[in-house]
C-alpha cells in the first residue's frame, strides 16, 4: 500500500484534466476538473493534505507534468495504459471513474514505481524527438517514392539501368516527358516531393550524426557501432529509447522491445504464438533491420566499420566481433532448420539486444 496519507488520480487530457483524490486518513474525496496548467495542477495539490502521490496514465501530453511534480517534489508515478486490466463487467467509462480507479490502484500498491514507466530526462527526450522525426522522414520518403513509381508504371514507364533511386536514377527522372497535361502535373508534384523529403532526411541525418559526437550519447552509441549493422543511426536510436540500459538484463531486455514469444500455457499444456510486440516500438523496429545485416557472410570489415572499430577499446572491439560471429551463426544454423527469414531476423533480433546491452553496459 502507498504509504502517502492522500492518493491522487488524474486523468489527463489536452484541455482538461479530471483530477480525484482520497484523504485515506478520513476518507474524505477531493474532485475537481483542472486546466492543463503546472502551476494550477500543483496549486491543488498543495491544498490536499499531505502526503501526496499522483498517478496517471501516460499518453500524448508528455512528461512535462510528471517533471513538474517530480520538481515540486511530490511523488509521481507514469502508468502504461496497457498495463492496467479493466473488469470485463465494468461497461461504464468517464474520465472522473477513470481517475478515481487510479487513486485508488495507487493506494491499494496496484501501481507502483517497479512497474511504472520509465519518465526521459529533457536532454533524452529532445534527442528522441529527433531520431523519432528522421524515422517519421523515413516513411514519408518510402510513400513519395512509391506514388512516383507507380506512376511512371501505369504509364508504362520502368527503370531498368541498375539500381534506383541513385543519381543515375535521378537524371533518368529528369528526362520523362508526359503530353497530358495532368500526369504532367501530378509527375512534377510527386518528384518535387520525393526531392523535398529526401533533402528532409539528410538534413534530420546531419543533425543525428552531431547529436550522436556530444555527450551522454557519444560513449554508448560508439560502443554499439562495434557491432555490425549498428552505425550511428541505430546506434543514437536505441541509446535514446532504452535510457537507462541498467534496468535490465540480457535476458529481460527482449522482453521490453517485444521480440520474445507470447505464450498461452495452462496446467501440462504450454502453447507460444507470435512475438508480443509490447513495449518500444522504435527500438524494436531498430533491432529487426540491425538483424537483417547478419544475412549476409561474415568478411573482413569494410573501411566504415573498420575506422569505427579502430577508436575503441580492444574488449569493445572483441566482444562486438563476437557478436557478429554468433549472431551470423544463429542465422545460419536456422536457415538450415528451414526457418523463414522474416522469422530468422526477428530471433537474431532478440538475440541482438542481449549484445547491445552488454556493450552499453561494459562501464558499468
Amino acid at each position: 500500500m502507498s504509504g502517502e496519507r492522500t492518493t491522487v488520480g488524474l486523468d489527463v487530457h489536452a484541455r482538461s484534466i479530471a483530477a480525484e483524490a482520497v484523504d485515506w486518513s478520513t476518507g474524505q474525496v477531493f474532485s475537481d476538473t483542472l486546466v492543463p496548467d503546472h502551476e494550477t495542477v500543483l496549486g491543488w495539490l498543495a491544498r490536499l493534505p499531505g502526503p501526496v502521490a499522483v498517478t496517471y496514465e501516460a499518453g500524448p501530453t508528455g512528461f512535462g507534468l510528471a517533471r513538474a511534480l517530480q520538481a515540486a517534489r511530490v511523488r509521481c508515478v507514469v502508468v502504461a495504459p496497457s498495463k492496467l486490466e479493466r473488469p470485463p463487467g465494468d461497461r461504464v467509462k468517464t474520465d472522473r471513474r477513470d481517475a478515481r480507479r487510479l487513486c485508488r490502484l495507487l493506494h491499494i500498491g496496484e501501481i507502483d514505481d517497479a512497474g511504472a514507466v520509465r519518465v526521459p530526462s529533457q536532454v533524452q527526450e529532445d534527442a528522441r524527438d529527433l531520431v523519432r522525426a528522421r524515422e517519421a522522414a523515413r516513411a514519408d520518403l518510402m510513400r513519395a517514392r512509391h506514388r512516383l513509381s507507380k506512376l511512371l508504371l501505369r504509364h508504362g514507364i520502368v527503370y531498368s539501368g541498375g539500381q534506383a533511386w541513385t543519381g543515375a536514377h535521378e537524371a533518368w527522372l529528369r528526362r520523362q516527358r508526359f503530353d497530358r497535361p495532368g500526369t504532367r502535373a501530378a509527375f512534377e508534384e510527386y518528384f518535387d516531393a520525393v526531392l523535398s523529403v529526401t533533402a528532409r532526411r539528410d538534413r534530420l541525418d546531419h543533425a543525428i550524426a552531431v547529436t550522436a559526437a556530444l555527450e551522454p550519447w557519444a560513449p554508448i552509441v560508439a560502443r554499439l557501432g562495434a557491432i555490425r549493422g549498428v552505425a550511428t543511426l541505430t546506434g543514437l536510436g536505441l541509446a535514446v529509447e532504452i535510457g537507462d540500459w541498467t534496468r535490465f538484463t540480457g535476458a529481460s531486455i527482449g522482453a521490453y522491445v517485444g521480440l520474445v514469444p507470447s505464450e498461452s500455457s495452462s496446467g501440462a499444456s504450454r502453447s507460444q504464438g507470435p512475438i508480443t510486440k509490447t513495449g518500444n516500438t522504435h527500438a524494436r523496429r531498430l533491432l529487426v533491420e540491425a538483424a537483417w545485416h547478419h544475412q549476409k557472410p561474415l568478411r573482413p570489415a569494410g573501411k566504415t566499420v573498420a575506422a569505427r572499430r579502430a577508436a575503441l577499446p580492444p574488449a569493445v572491439r572483441a566482444r562486438g566481433e563476437d557478436a557478429d560471429r554468433r549472431l551470423h551463426y544463429r542465422w545460419t544454423t536456422m536457415t538450415r532448420r528451414h526457418k523463414r527469414p522474416p522469422i530468422i531476423a526477428v530471433a537474431v533480433a532478440r538475440e541482438l539486444a542481449g549484445w547491445c546491452w552488454s556493450l552499453a553496459t561494459m562501464d558499468t
